[in-house]
């Protein structure tokens, strides 16, 4: 071992970010292969057409690029997929970026985790939990989901392997219409396996593919719920509407708004996908989004690259007119890696999801059935009245 304690630190090098201490979370994406075949996945591959594994990172390019972002400042890295335990030399990997400092992030289906592997992470502690992804608390509608046979049977030994080891864990569920009907199932046993208050994330409102891979977006539009199923099996969560509303209650009035990026894209957490191109986040695989790092740096990236692509503006009339105008867009799911996801640009209304934000907003009786939230003239009127009828809702249930 290079650095017994694993907590080298390195100094930020960036003009474009030197008034930033840390950076957070850089996610790389290890692999876009799977040993599952998931009907929703929005990253991986047809699983028909060969997997161009051959061109992926090599461990020493890999290593390469965590030394860079270690002297950036990033200090926690994810490694996600695809499945990330396929990759032969992922505990080699994994011990490098503990020595350089990094906590770790395992995005896992959970099927390959071993008794080897638990040994590894009770030795050399991750310092952050597992991210498990489950499709169904029984066999059939978990592998009608998968679609790869003994995959229950592979993440269950995997999740009882880590409890048996004691290894920190978080569990997400992804709804589809094969396990819909085990999303309460999957509540009670997340409330007997984290006891405490930690909310259960339970996905039901499907991305498209990233590389809009039109094999993959077939199979996902024919699972997508309704906005009036998803709320269904996942009521809306009213105090994050709360938080929305205030937001947008006090941003600076912009009529239009147009600014392509109003999030964080490209400004802290970046994605590396395994072929040596970093993306401004993990969700968006557009042209003018992509950084060659193979032939470029990270200083270039960051002094140069995502500040210029920061400064894009929006020219489509239809984003124009609805969402640059739109009071619900801080509780919105539009963005440009959605945008780009669904239509192919980066600067269209994303249908499906508009239709979510505003189902949401019938549901909390911001908007009438059939009502479009850019065309109503008093939504500060409205979203001030909602803002109260929370306060006094949580004054009255605190007495």
């Amino acid at each position: 071992m290079r650095n017994k304690s694993y907590i080298d630190q390195y100094p930020v090098e960036s003009a474009f970010y030197s008034k930033i201490k840390r950076l957070g979370l850089i996610n790389i994406e290890l692999s876009e292969r799977c040993n599952n075949n998931c009907r929703h996945c929005y990253i991986i591959r047809s699983f028909e057409a060969p997997h161009p594994h051959k061109k992926e990172l090599s461990v020493a390019a890999l290593k390469g690029h965590l030394r860079d972002f270690a002297s950036f400042g990033w200090f926690v890295a994810r490694f996600t997929g695809g499945e990330p335990l396929l990759r032969p030399d992922f505990e080699e990997l994994y011990i490098y970026a503990r020595e350089l400092g990094f906590k770790v992030v395992l995005s896992t289906n959970a099927c390959l985790i071993t008794e080897r592997l638990a040994r590894l992470f009770r030795r050399i502690p991750l310092l952050e939990e597992i991210d498990i992804t489950l499709y169904g608390m029984s066999r059939g509608p978990y592998e009608a989901v998968s679609r790869a046979s003994g995959s229950f049977d592979a993440a269950t030994k995997g999740i009882k392997i880590l409890l048996k080891n004691k290894i920190p864990f978080l569990v997400n569920f992804s709804v589809l219409p094969f396990n819909m009907h085990e999303v309460g199932r999957f509540r009670k046993w997340h409330k007997k396996m984290f006891p405490s208050d930690r909310f259960p994330v339970i996905n039901v409102f499907l991305d498209r593919h990233v590389r809009r891979d039109p094999f993959r977006n077939d199979c996902i539009n024919d699972l997508r719920l309704s906005p009036e199923q998803g709320l269904r099996v996942i009521p809306s969560q009213k105090a994050d509407f709360v938080r929305d509303m205030q937001y947008a209650l006090n941003a600076p009035a912009r009529a239009p708004d147009r600014r392509l990026f109003s999030c964080g894209a490209g400004k802290g957490g970046l994605c590396l996908d395994p072929y040596g191109k970093l993306y401004p986040c993990l969700s968006l695989r557009h042209p003018k989004t992509e950084y060659d790092l193979i032939n470029g740096s990270i200083r270039e990236a960051y002094d140069s690259f995502f500040p210029a692509m920061r400064r894009m503006t929006v020219n489509s009339p239809a984003y124009l007119a609805r969402c640059a105008r739109c009071f619900l867009k801080p509780a919105c799911s539009q963005c440009p890696a959605k945008s780009w996801m669904e239509n192919g640009v980066l600067d269209s209304p994303a249908e499906y999801f508009c239709g979510v934000a505003h189902a949401q907003a019938v549901s909390l009786g911001l908007l009438r059935e059939k009502e479009k939230s850019w065309e109503v003239k008093d939504w500060r009127t409205r979203v001030r009245k909602f803002l109260k009828g929370a306060m006094d809702e949580k004054k009255g249930g605190s007495g």
